[in-house]
């Protein structure tokens, strides 16, 4: 249970200056870092469509950034919590659907790369995904991926490594086999991670994204296809928590 005591705010988000960064997208992504926290601010930031929490987990000072859905609400946000905070982590939690036939909801998907579902300059000579002038993907932070590769999915999930793709559409039944074919070797979709991604890569920090299977885009007949969304939210958290715990702290927190 989190402490009463919330009125330093100002001593709280002070301490997330340089310190790592959790982002999700809906409330209910943010609900168990809240709980799971020892201490936290009492009044978020709120900056456009985004808010701000100082919290402490793993005790550690972490700043939780509440973004929105979708590529540009998950962008700006980012930015803001740079430009404010500075973190040199980045780590962006939450549910994802499950794109590659193999994986199951409750799986855990650790990111290794990040690509764009729906970019499509082609005609152009890009590959697909690829946003004209950036690169064909956005890499995770080898040294986060490392210190993932303990993670265990709870219950009796999968924990998988590999592509992440995120898009402004959602895929279904109906569309994943284009996604499929043309992204083989993805795992999951979402429709922050990639937006985040990038933002890290031109502001030099390092990222990795850690979300856990809510549905299947384009299940088998065997397969359950859905899982709670509070029920994956939780799953997603205590493994960002606990990678959270692996890492050093920032100089000023150590």
């Amino acid at each position: 249970m989190h402490s009463t005591d919330t009125t330093d705010d100002a001593a709280l988000f002070a301490a997330c200056v340089g310190a790592p960064a959790v982002v999700v997208a809906m409330p209910e992504e943010a609900e168990p870092f809240l709980q799971l926290a020892s201490r936290r601010c009492e009044h978020p930031q709120l900056v456009g469509n985004a808010s701000f929490h100082a919290l402490e987990l793993a005790g550690r000072a972490v700043l939780l950034v509440r973004t929105g859905i979708g590529l540009v609400n998950a962008a700006s946000a980012l930015t803001a919590a740079v430009e404010r905070f500075e973190p040199g982590v980045v780590v962006s939690a939450g549910s994802c659907g499950g794109l590659r036939a193999d994986v199951n909801v409750g799986d855990l998907v650790v990111g290794t790369e990040f690509r764009y579902a729906d970019a499509d300059a082609t005609a152009f000579g890009y590959a697909p995904g690829q946003v004209p002038g950036m690169p064909e993907a956005y890499p995770a932070s080898a040294d986060l991926v490392t210190a993932a590769s303990r993670l265990v999915a709870g219950g009796n999930g999968t924990v998988w490594r590999g592509t992440m793709l995120s898009g402004g559409s959602f895929v279904t039944a109906e569309n994943v086999g284009g996604a499929r074919g043309t992204f083989p070797e993805a795992l999951s979709t979402d429709m922050e991670s990639t937006a985040l991604a990038q933002v890290c890569q031109a502001h030099g920090r390092k990222f990795l994204a850690v979300r856990s299977i809510s549905d299947l885009c384009g299940p088998a007949a065997d397969q359950q296809f859905h899982l709670e969304l509070d029920l994956v939210a939780r799953l997603s958290a205590d493994a960002v928590v606990e990678l959270l715990s692996t890492l050093p702290a920032p100089a000023h927190q150590g």
